[in-house]
């Protein structure tokens, strides 16, 4: 997960805050766990989300979803389902136009793992 972080966000610092990362703690299947994020920020011609990216450590691939938006969108939020093969952090990260990343990160239980890619 850190690496595919590192691809996203470079050296920049990762802040606590802004984001809203709404995701039960208990899932009974993780073949379709519902997500939300939200970011408060304005969403002005001078200060705007970019972009939403959220994260996972155990899945095969841990960019689950990246999403590009800008003032036009008016609002900064995000609603889907993802897959979970095991319990693990979630982390949702905002992308600011002044060049700044904040997050928020869930711990999520699985009761029933989504099935895993085999090499």
């Amino acid at each position: 997960m850190l690496a595919a972080m590192k691809k996203v966000m470079g050296d920049a610092p990762l802040r606590k805050g802004k984001v809203t990362l709404d995701i039960p703690p208990l899932v009974e299947n993780g073949n379709t766990v519902a997500i939300e994020v939200t970011v408060d920020n304005p969403m002005t011609g001078e200060d705007y989300v970019k972009a939403i990216h959220v994260f996972n450590e155990k899945n095969p691939q841990s960019n689950v979803i990246s999403v590009h938006i800008g003032p036009r969108a008016g609002r900064a939020a995000i609603a889907t389902r993802m897959r979970l093969a095991d319990s693990q952090k979630v982390t949702a990260v905002a992308e600011l136009s002044d060049g700044t990343f904040w997050s928020d990160e869930a711990d999520v239980i699985v009761t029933l793992a989504a099935c895993l890619e085999t090499p």
